[in-house]
């Protein structure tokens, strides 16, 4: 007998989409198949009729129990796992991927045994880290890198800019970059890259404070469309001359950076792209709004040239992932910084964002259901060593699963949200939205009901695929 059977939707598998039953045995799934044919009999029986059933979303860029300090000098620590991870769930997200910070003085190790004491017995979702170089690297580092990658933390965030011109420790000079991605390509890693050309940021912080343009309205200018195909074009040459370098490029926010990431590809690059749902969504006029600083995250809001530019990316395979940046806080942290060099990143926006990309890009633009799955889950299991464990509705697979009903019709509202009191995206139309979200065969969210506990998650030790390391999807 099968523990649970969901019968008569359309399921995205990884062959396409098929109308069918899916069976569940215990944590993973059994079976996908023609309906009628599995056995009548099941523990659990979900009548998915007309409703799609997908692999559970994926988030590979989220920032929970995050520290950023405020204007006055103040700490901001933003929500946990619990909070966000609830949200995630009733959103459709199954899986998140944060940041373990390895910052001076502190081992590899250390870095990751700090940053559990945030998530473990706290996460509904699974989950699981990349580390974060978060200051210069120790003369120890190449050791615990390689270690680290092959104990199952396969991915490093490196940072070209400090962002800020009042902090420093973030950005990590090219030649200590040169050194991480020769470990990254013998023991086979994953560098994952916020890439922004730190001496034009930093001249246009300068030169728009000197000229008294402080606003944050003004933040295109400095994380302007020049920084990014600078560093991104500088960090793929870098890459490019240590082979076997695979690179996740973060959160594109410019049609450079999809023209930089789509010119390796032809290279033959391994090179990956990513962006965020408010990049493909919001834009730089965007920020002249009420509380404008809501639609902000690092790098700056673009044009809606660079947005066009986004879209394609996505479209041709040059953009691989739509994230988040998840950054959850309440309104009035959000918006208490008011300058370019003082206004908070990140965002809350995990919950909606299943619904509000399935209307953008299925509803709106025509994408077929696998394509939108890949962008929102599948694509992000593949890169970052989960698949086919996530990321894939198959015998085998982990059973997570989200059900969505392309009937639902409505507007994203904070106050039916899970998050905090704002989201960027009230307002926004949506033609679907998550009824079941099923994590490991445990139905997590049914029907608007939250049926998780903080315990639920676990952390996923990852393995870069060798597909990814040539540049592949598998």
């Amino acid at each position: 007998m099968f523990d649970l059977i969901i019968r008569g939707g359309d399921i995205v598998t990884p062959q396409g989409v098929v109308r069918g039953d899916l069976a569940v045995a215990g944590e993973t799934i059994a079976a996908v198949a023609a309906g009628g044919t599995l056995p009548a009999d099941a523990k659990n029986v979900i009548d998915a009729a007309g409703h799609i059933v997908m692999p559970g979303g994926i988030d590979p860029h989220v920032h929970l129990h995050h520290v950023w300090i405020k204007p006055d000098g103040t700490q901001l620590v933003t929500a946990g796992p619990e909070q966000v991870g609830r949200a995630a769930l009733h959103g459709g997200t199954t899986t998140f991927i944060d940041f373990a910070y390895w910052r001076d003085g502190m081992s590899a190790r250390q870095a990751i045994e700090t940053r559990d004491r945030d998530f473990v017995g706290k996460s509904p979702c699974d989950w699981a880290y990349h580390l974060m170089l978060h200051s210069e690297p120790p003369p120890e580092f190449a050791g615990q890198l390689a270690e680290a990658i092959q104990a199952g933390y396969p991915t490093l965030k490196i940072f070209t800019t400090n962002i800020l011109p009042k902090r420093s420790g973030r950005m990590i000079d090219f030649g200590d970059i040169w050194e991480a991605f020769q470990v990254l390509a013998r023991e086979g890693g994953l560098g994952v890259i916020h890439a922004e050309d730190n001496d034009i940021v930093m001249h246009m912080y300068a030169k728009l404070i000197r000229e008294g343009r402080v606003g944050f309205e003004n933040l295109a200018e400095v994380h302007n469309q020049l920084s990014e195909d600078l560093s991104f074009r500088r960090i793929l040459r870098l890459a490019e001359n240590v082979p076997g370098t695979a690179l996740y490029m973060m959160h594109v926010s410019a049609g450079t950076g999809v023209a930089a990431i789509a010119e390796a590809r032809r290279k033959g690059l391994p090179v990956f792209g990513e962006t965020l749902h408010q990049y493909l969504i919001y834009s730089a006029e965007d920020y002249k709004r009420p509380n404008g600083q809501m639609y902000h995250t690092y790098p700056s809001l673009k044009s809606t040239r660079d947005q066009e530019a986004l879209w394609r990316g996505t479209a041709d395979g040059t953009i691989h992932c739509v994230a988040t940046d998840e950054l959850c806080c309440t309104l009035k942290d959000k918006t208490v910084g008011n300058r370019i060099d003082d206004t908070t990143g990140g965002n809350s926006g995990v919950e909606p964002r299943l619904a509000v990309m399935y209307t953008e890009m299925v509803t709106r633009r025509g994408y077929a259901l696998p394509q939108y799955a890949d962008l929102v889950s599948s694509n992000a299991a593949r890169i970052m060593g989960l698949y086919p464990q996530k990321g894939a509705l198959a015998p085998g697979s982990d059973a997570d699963i989200t059900i969505l009903d392309p009937t639902r019709r409505g507007k994203v509202r904070a106050a039916d949200l899970h998050e905090t009191d704002y989201t960027p995206w009230e307002g926004h139309d949506i033609f679907a939205w998550p009824v079941t979200t099923i994590l490991r065969g445990k139905i997590m969210v049914q029907d608007g009901r939250y049926l998780g506990s903080p315990g639920d998650g676990r952390y996923l030790k990852r393995k870069i695929s060798p597909q990814t390391l040539a540049g592949r999807l598998a």
